[in-house]
């Protein structure tokens, strides 16, 4: 159990009228694990009303009214007088829990049918079904973590390497959030002295006091600047780096794909053309996360399918942060091959090495590789790697932003650069207090301490029910 669930931050009053109207509302219920068969599945219930659901359909030994917060036992789930399952049932007493309320949870059998019949009856006791990331959001509203950590839980379950675990762990201790509290704390102290300005203008601010302002509105910039850096870095541990594998037809394109998967993902066949639309796998070279983008072969086609594979190859290719150009060691360098270069990362890979190599291709700087054979694959992942590296598409530090977090830091950057130019250009402070209120209420926006309600229900529909 991570820090943040124990402990709680001071909340602004916007929050804490929302965590109010929280309390009101109805218990939920949802299933909080995967579809599907397994060993074991969990129901979780919260609400005020939690232990009381838990109450009326669990029977052991002790009733979970009973329980002491934080012990579980084991016992039967009945609806009315029938039997549904033997489960194990943990109470969590408020304040102490994930959402800040009296939390029920119930470890069932992993059945389809017998989870969604533990889950009705829960439903049918007073409980109602949880909407998507209705228990985080209440665990933000209650003081128990704030957006930033909010987003980390999702990130933490959608994790595809160890660096992106890391990022997720930290985020969710709350090492983003400190930072973000950091800069807030700075932007309220200088408009704090500004607006005393203001309210006593008989009070002249000396010269030394104005640049220790500036100083300080000049590290509040460049913490956000820092911040702003890692967007990108953000972007490849949550996303990964889009690596587009293109060239013409009967290359080796599909092929190169099964090999790097380690599996047959995409269907290979000598006949040109068989690849239609963009096929997508994702996987981890040493940590790096690599979306692997398939295409359909680049050539003019009469076939109206085909066509549109090419446009959609296209488009792939325009937003690829990496370009695998695979071409047929066998065959006659194709015309459009020395097409002008763009600002992208390509490697030039020529497929069957196994088989004599066209003249057209002597002396070509390029890799050599064999699909068929497996050769050279060893030496195409080293290439990607330092291609990564040496465009600094690797992420090496774990604290990264996400686009909501930049375009927030982006807004509240632009209103301290009007605030520092109002300042330089002598104008009245009150111009200055405008832009630096608005810097403030920007990065609110990132902990959620500001325009909470604009903010909640898109974050949180994008969680799974039941977390």
């Amino acid at each position: 159990m991570h820090r943040s669930i124990a402990g709680s931050f001071e909340q602004p009053a916007s929050v804490r009228e929302a965590a109010e109207r929280a309390t009101s509302r109805d218990t939920i219920a949802a299933i909080s694990t995967p579809t599907g068969e397994g060993a074991i599945a969990l129901i979780r219930i919260s609400g005020e009303d939690a232990i009381g659901v838990a109450d009326r359909i669990y029977r052991g030994k002790e009733k979970p009214s009973d329980f002491p917060s934080h012990t579980q036992r084991l016992g039967e789930i009945f609806e009315a007088d029938r039997l549904i399952d033997q489960v194990m049932l943990s109470v969590h007493r408020t304040p102490a829990t994930y959402t800040g309320e009296d939390l029920v949870e119930v470890s069932c059998h992993g059945g389809i049918l017998v989870t969604a019949r533990v889950l009705e009856a829960c439903l049918r006791a007073g409980a109602r079904s949880a909407r998507p990331g209705e228990f985080s959001e209440r665990a933000f509203l209650n003081g128990k973590m704030d957006l930033t950590q909010a987003e980390a839980v999702m990130d933490l379950i959608r994790a595809q390497s160890d660096l992106a675990l890391r990022s997720a762990n930290e985020q969710l201790e709350g090492r983003l959030g400190s930072e973000i509290r950091a800069i807030r704390a700075q932007l309220i102290e200088t408009l704090a002295h500004v607006e005393a300005a203001i309210d006593f203008p008989e009070e002249d601010i000396a010269p030394d006091e104005g640049d220790r302002l500036c100083a300080r509105l000049d590290s509040v910039r460049q913490k956000m600047r820092d911040l702003l850096a890692t967007a990108e870095q953000g972007r490849i541990l949550r996303e990964g780096i889009r690596a587009v594998i293109y060239g013409p037809t009967n290359a080796g394109k599909s092929s190169l794909l099964n090999r790097l998967l380690g599996y047959d993902r995409a269907i290979v066949s000598e006949r040109p053309g068989t690849t239609r639309d963009t096929i997508e796998e994702v996987i981890n070279l040493r940590g790096i996360p690599i979306r692997l983008l398939d295409t359909a072969g680049l050539r003019d086609s009469r076939d109206e399918l085909e066509r549109e594979g090419t446009v959609r190859t296209e488009r792939s290719l325009a937003t690829a942060d990496l370009l695998l150009h695979v071409l047929d060691r066998n065959a006659p360098k194709p015309a459009e091959f020395n097409r002008p270069s763009t600002d992208q990362i390509e490697l030039v890979l020529l497929n069957k090495s196994d088989l004599s190599e066209h003249s057209d291709w002597k002396h070509h700087d390029a890799l050599r590789i064999s699909c068929l054979k497996e050769n050279g694959l060893h030496g195409l992942e080293e290439a990607i790697l330092a291609r990564i590296s040496e465009n600094h598409l690797r992420p090496e530090s774990a604290l990264a932003i996400n686009a909501r977090h930049r375009d927030c830091l982006r807004r509240a950057l632009d209103s301290c650069e009007l605030a520092h130019a109002t300042m330089k250009a002598g104008l009245a402070p009150e111009y200055m207090a405008v832009d630096l209120r608005a810097a403030l209420r920007a990065v609110g926006e990132i902990t959620g301490a500001e325009n909470v309600e604009e903010i909640l229900d898109s974050l949180f529909a994008q969680f799974c029910i039941g977390k």
